[in-house]
Protein backbone atom coordinates (compact mmCIF):
# COMPACT_ATOMS: atom_id res chain seq x y z
CA UNK A 1 0.00 0.00 0.00
CA UNK A 2 3.24 2.22 0.92
CA UNK A 3 4.30 1.96 -2.50
CA UNK A 4 1.30 2.77 -4.26
CA UNK A 5 0.65 5.67 -2.13
CA UNK A 6 4.45 7.19 -2.89
CA UNK A 7 3.57 6.54 -6.75
CA UNK A 8 0.19 8.34 -6.74
CA UNK A 9 1.92 10.92 -4.89
CA UNK A 10 4.86 11.18 -7.31
CA UNK A 11 1.77 11.18 -10.21
CA UNK A 12 0.30 14.37 -8.85
CA UNK A 13 3.27 16.82 -8.24
CA UNK A 14 3.85 18.04 -11.11
CA UNK A 15 1.76 20.57 -13.22
CA UNK A 16 2.10 21.20 -16.74
CA UNK A 17 0.38 24.40 -16.62
CA UNK A 18 2.44 25.93 -13.98
CA UNK A 19 5.15 25.70 -16.43
CA UNK A 20 3.71 26.42 -19.50
CA UNK A 21 2.69 30.23 -19.02
CA UNK A 22 6.19 31.46 -18.51
CA UNK A 23 7.79 29.69 -21.42
CA UNK A 24 8.38 32.35 -24.26
CA UNK A 25 7.13 30.49 -27.34
CA UNK A 26 6.94 27.17 -25.87
CA UNK A 27 10.90 27.73 -25.21
CA UNK A 28 12.55 27.96 -21.71
CA UNK A 29 15.36 30.88 -20.90
CA UNK A 30 18.31 28.54 -21.11
CA UNK A 31 19.09 28.73 -24.90
CA UNK A 32 22.94 26.54 -24.45
CA UNK A 33 23.35 27.45 -28.18
CA UNK A 34 23.18 31.22 -26.90
CA UNK A 35 25.59 30.54 -24.29
CA UNK A 36 28.12 28.32 -26.14
CA UNK A 37 28.21 30.96 -28.79
CA UNK A 38 28.79 33.91 -26.13
CA UNK A 39 31.52 31.84 -24.68
CA UNK A 40 33.24 31.27 -27.83
CA UNK A 41 32.74 35.15 -29.07
CA UNK A 42 34.54 36.44 -25.95
CA UNK A 43 37.58 33.72 -25.81
CA UNK A 44 39.82 36.59 -26.22
CA UNK A 45 38.44 39.75 -24.66
CA UNK A 46 39.91 43.02 -24.66
CA UNK A 47 41.30 44.61 -21.62
CA UNK A 48 39.43 48.28 -22.24
CA UNK A 49 35.87 45.94 -22.92
CA UNK A 50 36.85 44.19 -19.23
CA UNK A 51 37.46 47.37 -17.44
CA UNK A 52 34.42 48.93 -18.80
CA UNK A 53 32.48 45.94 -17.69
CA UNK A 54 34.07 46.35 -14.12
CA UNK A 55 32.77 49.73 -14.23
CA UNK A 56 29.28 48.81 -14.69
CA UNK A 57 28.66 46.17 -12.25
CA UNK A 58 30.17 49.13 -9.68
CA UNK A 59 27.67 50.84 -10.58
CA UNK A 60 25.13 47.75 -9.11
CA UNK A 61 23.63 46.80 -12.70
CA UNK A 62 23.29 43.20 -13.43
CA UNK A 63 25.40 42.33 -16.45
CA UNK A 64 24.37 40.72 -19.80
CA UNK A 65 25.61 37.46 -21.11
CA UNK A 66 28.41 38.65 -23.28
CA UNK A 67 29.52 40.93 -20.72
CA UNK A 68 29.74 37.70 -18.39
CA UNK A 69 31.05 35.87 -21.18
CA UNK A 70 34.02 37.59 -21.75
CA UNK A 71 34.95 37.80 -17.89
CA UNK A 72 34.83 34.20 -17.93
CA UNK A 73 37.00 33.75 -20.34
CA UNK A 74 40.18 36.27 -18.95
CA UNK A 75 43.33 34.73 -18.96
CA UNK A 76 45.60 37.35 -17.32
CA UNK A 77 46.25 36.69 -13.69
CA UNK A 78 46.64 40.73 -13.45
CA UNK A 79 43.71 41.46 -15.24
CA UNK A 80 42.07 38.67 -12.72
CA UNK A 81 43.72 40.75 -9.99
CA UNK A 82 41.35 43.66 -11.01
CA UNK A 83 38.33 41.37 -11.47
CA UNK A 84 38.45 40.07 -7.55
CA UNK A 85 39.44 43.73 -6.08
CA UNK A 86 36.21 44.41 -7.98
CA UNK A 87 34.43 41.89 -6.76
CA UNK A 88 35.09 42.82 -3.17
CA UNK A 89 34.55 46.71 -4.04
CA UNK A 90 31.00 45.86 -4.88
CA UNK A 91 30.30 43.38 -2.13
CA UNK A 92 31.13 45.84 0.23
CA UNK A 93 28.85 48.91 -1.95
CA UNK A 94 26.08 46.63 -1.72
CA UNK A 95 26.40 44.73 1.80
CA UNK A 96 28.87 46.63 3.68
CA UNK A 97 31.67 45.29 5.93
CA UNK A 98 29.66 41.72 7.56
CA UNK A 99 29.10 37.85 6.57
CA UNK A 100 25.78 36.41 7.78
CA UNK A 101 25.74 33.24 9.56
CA UNK A 102 23.31 30.10 9.11
CA UNK A 103 22.83 26.72 10.14
CA UNK A 104 21.64 24.22 7.78
CA UNK A 105 18.95 21.67 9.33
CA UNK A 106 18.48 18.03 7.81
CA UNK A 107 14.81 16.91 9.23
CA UNK A 108 15.05 13.69 6.61
CA UNK A 109 16.80 12.16 4.35
CA UNK A 110 13.42 10.05 2.58
CA UNK A 111 13.34 10.28 -1.12
CA UNK A 112 11.72 9.44 -4.29
CA UNK A 113 14.75 10.41 -6.55
CA UNK A 114 17.79 8.88 -7.61
CA UNK A 115 20.52 11.67 -8.72
CA UNK A 116 23.70 10.46 -9.23
CA UNK A 117 25.30 12.57 -7.06
CA UNK A 118 23.31 12.56 -3.97
CA UNK A 119 23.50 10.27 -0.82
CA UNK A 120 19.82 10.64 -0.32
CA UNK A 121 18.63 8.83 -4.01
CA UNK A 122 15.93 6.07 -3.15
CA UNK A 123 18.59 3.51 -4.58
CA UNK A 124 21.49 4.28 -2.16
CA UNK A 125 20.93 1.14 0.53
CA UNK A 126 23.63 2.72 2.46
CA UNK A 127 21.96 5.96 3.83
CA UNK A 128 20.03 4.85 7.25
CA UNK A 129 16.51 6.64 6.31
CA UNK A 130 14.98 8.86 9.49
CA UNK A 131 12.28 11.15 9.69
CA UNK A 132 12.61 13.92 12.59
CA UNK A 133 9.47 13.76 14.79
CA UNK A 134 8.61 17.28 15.98
CA UNK A 135 10.25 16.63 19.09
CA UNK A 136 13.53 15.90 17.62
CA UNK A 137 13.38 18.94 15.64
CA UNK A 138 12.70 20.90 19.05
CA UNK A 139 15.65 19.23 20.33
CA UNK A 140 18.10 19.91 17.31
CA UNK A 141 16.76 23.18 17.01
CA UNK A 142 17.73 24.11 21.00
CA UNK A 143 21.59 22.32 19.86
CA UNK A 144 21.83 25.07 17.15
CA UNK A 145 20.43 27.99 19.69
CA UNK A 146 23.44 26.93 22.14
CA UNK A 147 25.92 27.67 19.45
CA UNK A 148 24.79 31.15 18.84
CA UNK A 149 22.87 30.76 15.70
CA UNK A 150 19.62 32.96 14.73
CA UNK A 151 18.97 31.65 11.29
CA UNK A 152 18.50 27.96 10.01
CA UNK A 153 17.67 26.87 6.74
CA UNK A 154 15.68 23.59 6.71
CA UNK A 155 16.76 19.98 4.39
CA UNK A 156 14.43 17.70 3.43
CA UNK A 157 14.31 14.45 0.68
CA UNK A 158 11.05 14.69 -1.82
CA UNK A 159 8.95 12.45 -0.50
CA UNK A 160 5.43 11.69 0.25
CA UNK A 161 5.93 11.79 4.13
CA UNK A 162 7.95 14.70 4.60
CA UNK A 163 5.31 16.72 2.44
CA UNK A 164 4.61 20.68 2.52
CA UNK A 165 2.82 19.76 5.72
CA UNK A 166 5.28 18.09 7.60
CA UNK A 167 7.63 21.03 6.35
CA UNK A 168 5.18 23.84 8.02
CA UNK A 169 4.90 21.40 10.87
CA UNK A 170 8.93 21.91 11.15
CA UNK A 171 9.07 25.30 10.60
CA UNK A 172 6.30 26.72 13.30
CA UNK A 173 8.21 23.78 15.62
CA UNK A 174 11.97 26.25 14.86
CA UNK A 175 10.08 29.19 15.72
CA UNK A 176 8.33 27.75 19.22
CA UNK A 177 11.24 27.00 20.42
CA UNK A 178 13.18 29.26 23.13
CA UNK A 179 16.89 28.48 24.78
CA UNK A 180 18.85 30.68 27.23
CA UNK A 181 21.80 31.80 26.30
CA UNK A 182 25.43 30.41 27.92
CA UNK A 183 27.43 33.23 28.71
CA UNK A 184 24.82 35.91 29.45
CA UNK A 185 21.44 33.96 30.52
CA UNK A 186 19.37 35.81 28.40
CA UNK A 187 16.82 33.97 26.04
CA UNK A 188 17.33 33.37 22.50
CA UNK A 189 15.77 32.33 19.38
CA UNK A 190 15.46 31.48 16.01
CA UNK A 191 14.63 34.29 13.90
CA UNK A 192 14.38 33.24 10.44
CA UNK A 193 13.78 29.51 8.73
CA UNK A 194 14.69 29.13 5.61
CA UNK A 195 13.88 26.13 3.43
CA UNK A 196 15.90 24.25 0.62
CA UNK A 197 13.01 21.44 -1.06
CA UNK A 198 11.90 20.28 -3.90
CA UNK A 199 9.71 22.68 -6.20
CA UNK A 200 6.00 22.69 -5.52
CA UNK A 201 2.89 23.59 -6.85
CA UNK A 202 1.61 27.00 -6.02
CA UNK A 203 -1.12 25.98 -3.58
CA UNK A 204 1.47 24.16 -1.51
CA UNK A 205 3.88 27.30 -2.04
CA UNK A 206 1.47 29.28 -0.25
CA UNK A 207 1.45 27.17 2.94
CA UNK A 208 4.81 27.83 3.28
CA UNK A 209 4.53 31.54 3.02
CA UNK A 210 1.92 31.22 5.77
CA UNK A 211 3.97 28.79 7.84
CA UNK A 212 6.51 32.39 8.10
CA UNK A 213 9.29 30.52 5.77
CA UNK A 214 11.64 33.32 4.41
CA UNK A 215 13.59 32.32 1.29
CA UNK A 216 12.96 29.36 -0.49
CA UNK A 217 15.94 27.51 -2.07
CA UNK A 218 16.29 25.83 -5.04
CA UNK A 219 18.97 24.61 -7.09
CA UNK A 220 18.64 23.56 -10.28
CA UNK A 221 21.85 21.58 -10.59
CA UNK A 222 22.87 21.47 -14.04
CA UNK A 223 21.28 24.06 -16.54
CA UNK A 224 23.07 22.16 -18.68
CA UNK A 225 19.69 19.90 -20.06
CA UNK A 226 21.72 16.91 -21.18
CA UNK A 227 23.84 16.18 -18.07
CA UNK A 228 20.67 17.26 -16.01
CA UNK A 229 19.06 13.99 -17.95
CA UNK A 230 21.75 11.81 -17.61
CA UNK A 231 22.40 12.56 -13.69
CA UNK A 232 18.67 12.68 -12.83
CA UNK A 233 16.70 9.53 -14.03
CA UNK A 234 13.77 10.89 -16.58
CA UNK A 235 10.78 8.45 -14.62
CA UNK A 236 12.41 10.40 -11.21
CA UNK A 237 10.23 13.70 -10.08
CA UNK A 238 13.31 15.24 -10.32
CA UNK A 239 14.01 13.99 -14.03
CA UNK A 240 11.54 16.82 -15.16
CA UNK A 241 13.93 19.85 -16.31
CA UNK A 242 11.29 22.43 -16.74
CA UNK A 243 9.73 21.73 -13.23
CA UNK A 244 12.73 22.34 -12.07
CA UNK A 245 13.51 25.20 -14.09
CA UNK A 246 10.38 27.09 -12.90
CA UNK A 247 10.60 26.47 -9.59
CA UNK A 248 11.39 29.89 -8.31
CA UNK A 249 8.90 31.58 -10.68
CA UNK A 250 6.06 29.70 -8.68
CA UNK A 251 7.04 31.03 -5.85
CA UNK A 252 7.24 34.49 -6.60
CA UNK A 253 3.71 34.72 -7.80
CA UNK A 254 2.51 32.27 -4.76
CA UNK A 255 4.05 35.13 -2.76
CA UNK A 256 7.30 34.28 -1.51
CA UNK A 257 9.37 37.69 -1.37
CA UNK A 258 12.62 36.11 -1.59
CA UNK A 259 14.23 32.89 -3.62
CA UNK A 260 17.33 31.52 -4.15
CA UNK A 261 19.17 29.70 -6.86
CA UNK A 262 22.26 27.66 -6.99
CA UNK A 263 23.75 24.96 -9.20
CA UNK A 264 26.44 21.63 -8.27
CA UNK A 265 29.43 22.57 -9.44
CA UNK A 266 31.60 19.82 -11.21
CA UNK A 267 28.45 18.08 -12.93
CA UNK A 268 29.75 20.01 -15.99
CA UNK A 269 31.33 22.89 -17.22
CA UNK A 270 31.85 25.61 -14.24
CA UNK A 271 31.75 28.27 -17.29
CA UNK A 272 28.04 26.96 -18.57
CA UNK A 273 26.65 27.08 -14.75
CA UNK A 274 27.34 30.57 -14.02
CA UNK A 275 26.37 31.53 -17.42
CA UNK A 276 23.15 29.71 -16.14
CA UNK A 277 22.68 31.07 -13.17
CA UNK A 278 23.09 34.20 -14.89
CA UNK A 279 20.31 33.48 -17.54
CA UNK A 280 17.64 32.21 -14.40
CA UNK A 281 18.45 35.81 -12.73
CA UNK A 282 17.91 38.18 -16.18
CA UNK A 283 14.71 35.75 -16.71
CA UNK A 284 13.71 36.33 -12.82
CA UNK A 285 13.95 40.01 -13.38
CA UNK A 286 12.45 40.08 -16.83
CA UNK A 287 9.43 38.46 -15.20
CA UNK A 288 8.90 39.70 -12.08
CA UNK A 289 11.26 42.73 -11.42
CA UNK A 290 13.35 41.14 -8.99
CA UNK A 291 16.77 38.62 -8.95
CA UNK A 292 17.37 35.94 -6.55
CA UNK A 293 17.52 37.00 -3.12
CA UNK A 294 21.04 34.15 -2.86
CA UNK A 295 23.18 32.68 -5.01
CA UNK A 296 25.09 29.09 -3.83
CA UNK A 297 27.66 27.72 -5.66
CA UNK A 298 28.51 24.16 -3.99
CA UNK A 299 30.91 21.93 -5.32
CA UNK A 300 30.65 18.34 -5.57
CA UNK A 301 31.75 16.26 -2.20
CA UNK A 302 32.49 12.82 -2.32
CA UNK A 303 28.63 11.20 -1.30
CA UNK A 304 27.32 7.58 0.14
CA UNK A 305 27.79 5.36 -3.02
CA UNK A 306 28.71 7.77 -5.33
CA UNK A 307 30.50 6.90 -8.14
CA UNK A 308 30.25 10.15 -10.37
CA UNK A 309 30.58 12.46 -6.83
CA UNK A 310 34.67 10.84 -6.79
CA UNK A 311 34.64 10.78 -10.71
CA UNK A 312 33.42 13.77 -12.70
CA UNK A 313 35.48 14.75 -15.35
CA UNK A 314 34.30 18.59 -14.67
CA UNK A 315 35.21 18.77 -11.07
CA UNK A 316 36.37 22.30 -10.76
CA UNK A 317 39.73 23.19 -9.19
CA UNK A 318 40.31 26.29 -6.64
CA UNK A 319 41.64 28.57 -8.31
CA UNK A 320 38.73 28.35 -11.18
CA UNK A 321 36.14 27.99 -8.35
CA UNK A 322 37.64 31.55 -7.26
CA UNK A 323 37.27 32.84 -10.27
CA UNK A 324 33.75 31.76 -10.74
CA UNK A 325 32.87 33.48 -7.80
CA UNK A 326 34.06 36.76 -8.33
CA UNK A 327 32.38 36.59 -11.70
CA UNK A 328 28.93 35.72 -9.90
CA UNK A 329 29.52 38.41 -7.55
CA UNK A 330 29.82 41.06 -10.68
CA UNK A 331 27.28 39.46 -12.59
CA UNK A 332 24.76 39.96 -10.20
CA UNK A 333 25.66 42.01 -7.71
CA UNK A 334 22.55 42.57 -5.85
CA UNK A 335 22.29 39.17 -4.72
CA UNK A 336 24.00 37.73 -1.62
CA UNK A 337 26.25 34.74 -2.30
CA UNK A 338 27.23 31.57 0.05
CA UNK A 339 30.17 29.89 0.63
CA UNK A 340 28.75 26.69 2.45
CA UNK A 341 30.61 24.30 4.52
CA UNK A 342 31.65 22.38 1.81
CA UNK A 343 34.31 24.02 1.10
CA UNK A 344 37.53 23.50 3.32
CA UNK A 345 38.74 26.02 5.71
CA UNK A 346 41.59 27.70 3.86
CA UNK A 347 39.75 27.71 0.45
CA UNK A 348 36.74 29.38 2.23
CA UNK A 349 38.46 32.06 3.93
CA UNK A 350 39.58 32.68 0.19
CA UNK A 351 36.61 33.32 -1.93
CA UNK A 352 35.04 35.16 1.79
CA UNK A 353 37.09 37.74 0.54
CA UNK A 354 35.23 37.59 -3.26
CA UNK A 355 32.61 38.85 -2.55
CA UNK A 356 30.33 36.67 -0.52
CA UNK A 357 28.03 37.07 2.13
CA UNK A 358 26.59 34.45 3.93
CA UNK A 359 28.00 30.99 5.24
CA UNK A 360 27.19 28.22 7.43
CA UNK A 361 29.05 27.15 10.62
CA UNK A 362 29.34 24.35 12.85
CA UNK A 363 27.54 22.27 9.97
CA UNK A 364 26.12 18.78 10.79
CA UNK A 365 24.25 17.20 8.03
CA UNK A 366 23.19 13.73 9.42
CA UNK A 367 20.07 13.37 10.31
CA UNK A 368 19.64 14.32 14.38
CA UNK A 369 23.48 15.45 14.18
CA UNK A 370 23.19 18.17 16.21
CA UNK A 371 21.58 16.93 19.30
CA UNK A 372 23.50 13.36 18.56
CA UNK A 373 26.61 15.32 18.73
CA UNK A 374 28.32 12.32 21.23
CA UNK A 375 27.70 9.94 18.58
CA UNK A 376 30.33 9.59 15.73
CA UNK A 377 28.81 10.34 11.97
CA UNK A 378 30.19 8.15 9.27
CA UNK A 379 30.43 11.03 6.52
CA UNK A 380 30.50 8.05 4.16
CA UNK A 381 26.61 7.46 5.04
CA UNK A 382 25.69 10.85 4.65
CA UNK A 383 24.10 12.97 1.51
CA UNK A 384 27.86 14.32 0.62
CA UNK A 385 31.26 15.52 2.50
CA UNK A 386 31.40 18.59 4.23
CA UNK A 387 34.79 20.65 4.28
CA UNK A 388 34.47 22.82 7.33
CA UNK A 389 32.97 20.97 10.57
CA UNK A 390 34.65 24.25 12.59
CA UNK A 391 32.45 25.52 15.53
CA UNK A 392 30.35 28.69 14.96
CA UNK A 393 32.69 30.66 17.29
CA UNK A 394 35.70 29.38 15.49
CA UNK A 395 35.10 30.65 12.32
CA UNK A 396 33.06 33.98 13.79
CA UNK A 397 36.69 34.13 15.02
CA UNK A 398 38.44 33.68 11.52
CA UNK A 399 36.04 36.42 10.08
CA UNK A 400 36.92 38.69 12.21
CA UNK A 401 41.04 38.43 11.99
CA UNK A 402 39.87 39.36 8.45
CA UNK A 403 37.97 42.42 8.83
CA UNK A 404 34.23 41.06 8.54
CA UNK A 405 31.97 41.78 11.63
CA UNK A 406 29.57 38.83 11.96
CA UNK A 407 25.82 39.38 10.97
CA UNK A 408 22.72 37.50 12.77
CA UNK A 409 20.41 40.12 11.21
CA UNK A 410 16.99 39.22 10.11
CA UNK A 411 15.49 42.85 10.39
CA UNK A 412 14.86 43.66 6.87
CA UNK A 413 12.20 39.85 6.23
CA UNK A 414 10.47 41.90 9.82
CA UNK A 415 10.58 45.32 8.46
CA UNK A 416 9.36 44.47 4.87
CA UNK A 417 12.64 44.91 3.16
CA UNK A 418 11.72 41.90 0.79
CA UNK A 419 11.23 40.81 -2.69
CA UNK A 420 11.07 44.59 -4.85
CA UNK A 421 12.02 46.91 -2.32
CA UNK A 422 14.70 45.02 -0.92
CA UNK A 423 16.11 44.67 -4.40
CA UNK A 424 15.56 49.05 -4.88
CA UNK A 425 17.46 49.52 -1.78
CA UNK A 426 20.48 47.10 -2.84
CA UNK A 427 20.61 48.35 -6.03
CA UNK A 428 20.71 51.94 -4.79
CA UNK A 429 23.10 50.67 -1.83
CA UNK A 430 20.60 51.74 0.41
CA UNK A 431 19.95 48.55 2.31
CA UNK A 432 24.00 48.30 3.31
CA UNK A 433 23.18 51.24 5.52
CA UNK A 434 20.86 49.07 7.25
CA UNK A 435 22.60 45.94 7.08
CA UNK A 436 25.78 47.79 9.22
CA UNK A 437 23.50 48.99 12.00
CA UNK A 438 21.86 45.47 12.29
CA UNK A 439 24.88 43.52 11.69
CA UNK A 440 26.69 45.46 14.88
CA UNK A 441 23.61 45.12 16.62
CA UNK A 442 23.15 41.01 16.50
CA UNK A 443 27.14 41.02 16.62
CA UNK A 444 26.85 42.56 19.72
CA UNK A 445 24.53 40.23 21.20
CA UNK A 446 26.81 37.27 19.88
CA UNK A 447 29.88 38.47 22.06
CA UNK A 448 27.67 38.94 24.77
CA UNK A 449 25.60 35.52 25.31
CA UNK A 450 28.06 33.04 23.29
CA UNK A 451 31.63 33.89 22.40
CA UNK A 452 34.79 32.48 23.88
CA UNK A 453 37.45 35.41 25.22
CA UNK A 454 39.41 35.69 22.46
CA UNK A 455 36.62 36.31 19.86
CA UNK A 456 35.58 38.74 21.91
CA UNK A 457 38.49 40.86 22.28
CA UNK A 458 38.71 40.67 18.51
CA UNK A 459 35.21 41.50 18.29
CA UNK A 460 35.20 44.03 20.43
CA UNK A 461 38.11 46.23 18.71
CA UNK A 462 35.57 45.83 15.27
CA UNK A 463 32.80 46.79 16.85
CA UNK A 464 34.42 49.95 18.13
CA UNK A 465 35.86 50.27 14.23
CA UNK A 466 32.10 49.63 12.84
CA UNK A 467 30.82 52.32 15.40
CA UNK A 468 33.16 54.54 14.05
CA UNK A 469 32.40 54.32 10.29
CA UNK A 470 28.79 54.75 11.40
CA UNK A 471 29.04 57.99 13.52
CA UNK A 472 30.68 59.31 10.40
CA UNK A 473 28.57 58.42 7.83
CA UNK A 474 27.23 61.03 5.93
CA UNK A 475 23.91 59.00 5.08
CA UNK A 476 22.92 58.86 8.97
CA UNK A 477 24.04 62.28 9.93
CA UNK A 478 21.19 63.19 7.29
CA UNK A 479 18.85 60.90 9.27
CA UNK A 480 19.58 61.38 12.89
CA UNK A 481 16.69 59.73 13.89
CA UNK A 482 18.57 56.74 12.52
CA UNK A 483 21.55 57.54 14.26
CA UNK A 484 19.52 57.91 17.81
CA UNK A 485 17.99 55.05 17.50
CA UNK A 486 20.71 52.94 16.76
CA UNK A 487 22.47 54.37 19.44
CA UNK A 488 19.23 53.31 22.02
CA UNK A 489 19.32 50.18 21.07
CA UNK A 490 23.06 49.50 20.95
CA UNK A 491 22.74 50.69 24.66
CA UNK A 492 19.77 47.97 25.52
CA UNK A 493 21.45 45.34 24.12
CA UNK A 494 24.22 46.06 26.88
CA UNK A 495 21.34 46.42 29.19
CA UNK A 496 20.43 43.23 28.54
CA UNK A 497 17.68 43.44 25.88
CA UNK A 498 17.71 41.42 22.83
CA UNK A 499 16.31 41.43 19.57
CA UNK A 500 16.15 45.39 18.59
CA UNK A 501 16.65 46.28 15.25
CA UNK A 502 16.25 48.92 12.88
Amino acid sequence: MATVSTREWKNSVIKEDEINKYLIGGKDYIDAASIFSALERQKNPDVRMIRDILQKSLSITTLNPDETAALLQVKDPSVWEEINATALAVKKKVYDNRIVFFAPLYCANHCVNNCAYCGFREANNLEVRRILTMEEVRKETISVLREGHKRLILVFGEHPSTDVDYMTDCIRTVYSVNEIAPNSGQATNIRRVNINAAPMEMDKLRKLKEAGIGTYQVFQETYHRETFEKVHPPHTLKGHYRWRLYALHRAIEAGLDDVAIGALFGLYDWRFEVMGLLYHTLDLERQFGIGPHTISFPRMTPASGSWLSNNSEYMVSDDDFKKLVAVLRLSVPTAGMIVTAREKAGIKKEVLQLGCTQTDASTRIGIGAYSDQQKEYNQESEQFTIGDPRDLDDVIREVGELGYIASFCTAGYRCGRTGETIMGMLSHCVESKFCKLNAVLTYREYLNDYATPKTRTIGEKLIAQEIGEIENEPYFQQKPHLLSRFRSDYAGILEGKRDLYL
